[in-house]
């Protein structure tokens, strides 16, 4: 039966992770699905995001290893065909035909929301129930007065690149930025970076100055507390003018100063859906928007903007939405920057004295499996309160997003220090590091003179009593005994 002559339950607008994860979660309940993607199935996590960025980071780091072993880094070229290997092999997962084959109906067209329960896409009318929202974001444009765009990429572009830019700006300092900057300049380039504040102004200020080390090692020249005020184009590429006064001259400028929301042009504000003043869309702990049939999840919402987030996001949508549920979704939100050293987080990274919190720092030159790595720069550090439960923490070092799992869970279940030290750990891993903390706070608090005191008076008690022959009362009591203690 054609789309346009039956109502839909639910209506998913946007084809990438929370679009793809909705439809599915809701066509796996019964709910009659259609999904409308206005390009291509797989969002930015699998064309310009998530899969290329971490494709083109191990390729780097195998670059650096050949330029050590052998004086030549890899040629760009293959670099590009190992990322667009990647892409290829995971797209049928998130293609039309596998949606299809959950028992999702998938459009392809440009939607526009005409009134309550009533949608348009290429012309054609769509009725619906309820709807998710999960359109994404884009990159922010430049706003830097005479940048010329043919030497300008963003994160979503810097792939169609087909030559190693020789000299790459990059006009950011969070994740993104410190990703590719470390990559490119692994790969061959002249990386310089310019901060408006410090990198990674959102992670332990210990955490980034070890991200800031390792760039600097790699060749990346750092200018933080500065931006671009102009720029002009000269015979090179680009000369980019710093508040500072300083200059960069470049032949590539990227551009990863954030990401803006895709609403506009949906139509919104017929359908009763309100947006901050970023232009998110606003939603509660159930996802649902100020529209009580509308739903959104992903990068669209103030949400903070990770696949992992956008998935579980908008299955708790969609089990809402098609079943009437009332789940809520979690604030506890893991992140990793995928740099080389990693830095990954969760819950609380710095200790606040008014609430009492302590923080408890392992280097891991006593991580035993760092030091048989030879990577013993990074460190596991745990934010507890008086008590001793976990409140977050950040881990920074090779596979530091690995070992926060089981941070990210004590977050969430409200564990203590004494809960993790209590639990056998594999030996010789990194995760010794989120141990290895946990034991010495407990160590730390049974050594409290209220602790050891007690403690002593159960030892004491202990060696008076355990171990010694009863006495001839105790014996006599004891039935079926004589007073010389033979039946």
């Amino acid at each position: 039966m054609a789309v346009e002559n039956r109502i839909i339950d639910l209506l998913v607008v946007g084809g990438g992770t929370a679009g793809i994860v909705g439809a599915k979660t809701a066509a796996g309940f019964g709910a009659r699905t259609l999904l409308v993607e206005q390009a291509r199935t797989g969002g930015d996590c699998l064309w310009t995001g998530c899969v290329p960025s971490k494709t083109l980071l191990s390729a780097a780091e195998h670059s650096a290893t050949a330029r050590t072993l052998t004086g030549q880094p890899l040629e760009f070229a293959a670099v590009r065909k190992r990322i667009f290997a990647a892409i290829t092999t995971i797209e049928p997962v998130d293609s039309p035909a596998a949606l299809e084959d959950a028992g999702v109906e998938v459009i392809k067209g440009t939607l526009t929301f005409r009134s309550p329960g009533v949608a348009e896409v290429e012309g054609r009318t769509i009725r619906f129930r309820q709807a998710l929202i999960a359109t994404g974001a884009a990159p922010v444009s430049s706003g830097i007065p005479g940048l010329d765009p043919g030497v300008t990429v963003k994160s979503d572009t810097i792939w169609e690149l087909d030559a190693l830019p020789a000299r790459l700006a990059v006009v950011g300092g969070g994740p993104i930025a410190c990703e590719l900057g470390q990559a490119f300049a692994r790969l061959g380039s002249e990386v310089t970076m310019i901060v408006r504040s410090r990198i990674l102004p959102k992670e332990d200020p210990d955490a980034a100055d070890l991200v800031r080390e390792s760039l600097a090692s790699d060749g990346v020249r750092i200018l933080e507390n500065t931006t671009v005020e102009n720029a002009v184009t000269t015979d090179a590429g680009s000369r980019l003018l710093l508040r500072d006064g300083a200059a960069v001259d470049t032949d590539t400028v990227l551009l990863a100063t954030g990401r803006t929301p895709r609403t506009v042009g949906l139509g919104l504000e017929r359908i009763g859906v309100s947006l901050d003043n970023a232009g998110q869309v606003i939603t509660d702990s159930r996802m649902m928007t100020s529209n009580p049939l509308i739903w959104a999840a992903g990068d669209v919402t103030a949400n903070p903007q990770f696949t992992h987030v956008a998935g579980v996001h908008a299955s708790v949508a969609a089990s809402n939405a098609v079943l009437g549920l009332k789940r809520q979704v979690s604030g506890t939100v893991p992140r990793v920057t995928f740099t080389s050293p990693e830095v990954a987080a969760v819950g609380l990274t710095t200790a606040e004295a008014r609430l009492q919190h302590r923080a408890r720092t392992v280097r891991h030159s006593h991580v035993d499996r760092a030091v048989t790595e030879d990577t013993t720069g990074g460190f596991t550090r745990l934010i507890l309160d008086r008590r001793g439960n976990i409140l977050g923490g950040t881990i920074v070092g090779p596979r530091a997003g690995e070992s926060l799992a089981e941070l990210t869970l004590a977050v969430q279940k409200g564990m203590t220090t004494s809960d993790i030290a209590g639990t056998t750990h594999p030996y010789p891993t990194y995760s010794d590091g989120v141990w290895n903390a946990a034991v010495a706070d407990v160590r730390e608090r049974l050594a409290s003179p209220v602790v050891r005191q007690a403690m002593a008076g159960l030892v004491w008690f202990r060696r008076r009593w355990v171990g010694r022959p009863r006495s001839r009362h105790l014996r006599s009591a004891c039935p079926g005994t004589t007073t010389t203690g033979r039946p």
